[in-house]
């Protein structure tokens, strides 16, 4: 069952709070240092406000195969991607890196690669549980990545006008499961017409859902897991969780997955 959590209003005040300081530049309706204090006021749930952490770790089957590094990880800090909105708080980043020196990130040169360049483009998406889809967004276009050093300011950039436009295009391609007793679910950054489940649909886990892509705010193709107490991201408080067997690895750890 789903419980009240402040982080329920977390991303409508920020949302209210954009609108309130666009009001105060464009219009004469308050002042402009009014909207400002009001849009950093909103901007502290976003950034910062927790829902209860009390919660026991879902106990989850790796979603993937193969040797996989983990990024951006809940086990060396929390909230792992540094905010708690759009449920982010336990979220890990999955990077194929199949051989030593196979994944190559922070160069100079090329600032930006086609997806195809990297091992984990079109690699397998597993249910990590048994569960239910309740959400299937798949119409995101696989963009180049932003792995160089020059690519970073537009990285920044590209994140910052995403938060505007909600979780769809933050995400990208991504699948919504619903686990049950109030736990969902959300695997991330999926390659675009990869989905092979629909919403209704009933899966197992370790069944194939996706491929691996780089659609949202990604800056190389990866999987993005989080587990949240809500189907919908916005509304969404996360939830800690672990891989049965393997337990939670470390950033820069390996994840070596049996075939």
């Amino acid at each position: 069952m789903r419980t009240f959590s402040p982080g329920r209003f977390r991303v409508p005040l920020a949302f209210a709070g954009a609108i309130v300081l666009l009001l105060g530049i464009f219009t004469s309706l308050l002042p402009e240092w009014v909207a400002l204090v009001v849009f950093a006021i909103s901007l502290a749930p976003y950034l910062r406000l927790a829902g209860p952490r009390d919660r026991a770790p879902a106990a989850l089957a790796l979603p993937v195969t193969g040797r996989w590094r983990a990024l951006n990880s809940p086990a060396s800090r929390v909230p792992s991607h540094g905010l708690h909105a759009y449920g982010q708080t336990f979220a890990i980043d999955l990077v194929h890196e199949p051989t030593v020196g196979s994944r190559e990130a922070g160069v100079w040169w090329p600032p930006a690669k086609r997806p195809a360049a990297f091992p984990g483009f079109g690699a397998d998406v597993r249910s990590p549980a048994d569960g239910v889809v309740v959400t299937v967004h798949d119409r995101e276009r696989d963009h180049w990545s932003r792995t160089g050093w020059l690519a970073l300011p537009f990285l920044v950039v590209e994140s910052a006008a995403r938060e505007l436009t909600g979780p769809g295009r933050i995400l990208g391609n991504h699948v919504v499961l619903d686990l049950g007793g109030g736990v969902y679910a959300a695997l991330a950054h999926l390659q675009r017409r990869s989905v092979r489940v629909r919403p209704g649909d009933v899966v197992r886990a370790g069944t194939v859902i996706a491929s691996c892509g780089n659609s949202g705010n990604s800056s190389e193709p990866h999987l993005h897991l989080q587990v949240m107490d809500h189907p919908r991201a916005a509304l969404a408080d996360g939830i800690p969780f672990t891989f049965a067997g393997a337990g939670l690895p470390r950033n820069g750890e390996l994840l070596v997955a049996p075939e």
